[in-house]
């Protein structure tokens, strides 16, 4: 396993917690299930590879009442069967947002079939989710944080 090269880097730079925070809490107050929520962070990190975030992020999802077999069915989601419409959608939406694609970043079909299960204000918080998810495993990977690590009260 590698050595962490420094602490979080949001642990080190003045105000950065609390504002991430807000993020997260603003996004968490629109509505959005906190199953699609979890459900979201876990396929970001899991095709972002970021260790860290897939321990802490399914630990999370767990204290919140997810499934193991759910959530061990998510890199797979597709073929599995204990997903809704709903939550396919926000996994389709997460993969999108997460990768990029550079000829068709988030195709219309991606983006029209989570409209159809959210509304703008729920569609806009799930963006602002993944984009925050991807934004964690990127430092959480830059800066080598190991996975294991203890939810923070």
């Amino acid at each position: 396993m590698l050595q962490s090269r420094m602490k979080n880097p949001a642990m080190l730079v003045p105000g950065s917690v609390q504002a991430i925070q807000a993020l997260i809490a603003a996004t968490q107050s629109t509505g959005v299930p906190s199953k699609v929520l979890h459900l979201a962070h876990l396929r970001a990190s899991q095709i972002n590879g970021c260790g860290f975030c897939v321990d802490i992020g399914t630990k999370h999802a767990k204290q919140d009442g997810e499934t193991d077999e759910r959530l061990h069915a998510v890199a797979g989601w597709r073929e599995a069967p204990y997903f809704t419409d709903a939550e396919r959608a926000a996994l389709l939406l997460s993969e999108a947002v997460t990768t990029l694609d550079s000829r068709d970043p988030v195709p219309d079909s991606v983006w029209d079939n989570a409209a159809k299960h959210f509304g703008d204000k729920q569609l806009a918080a799930l963006v602002l989710w993944i984009a925050t998810v991807n934004l964690f495993n990127r430092a959480n990977i830059a800066t080598r944080q190991p996975a294991g690590t203890p939810i923070p009260n």
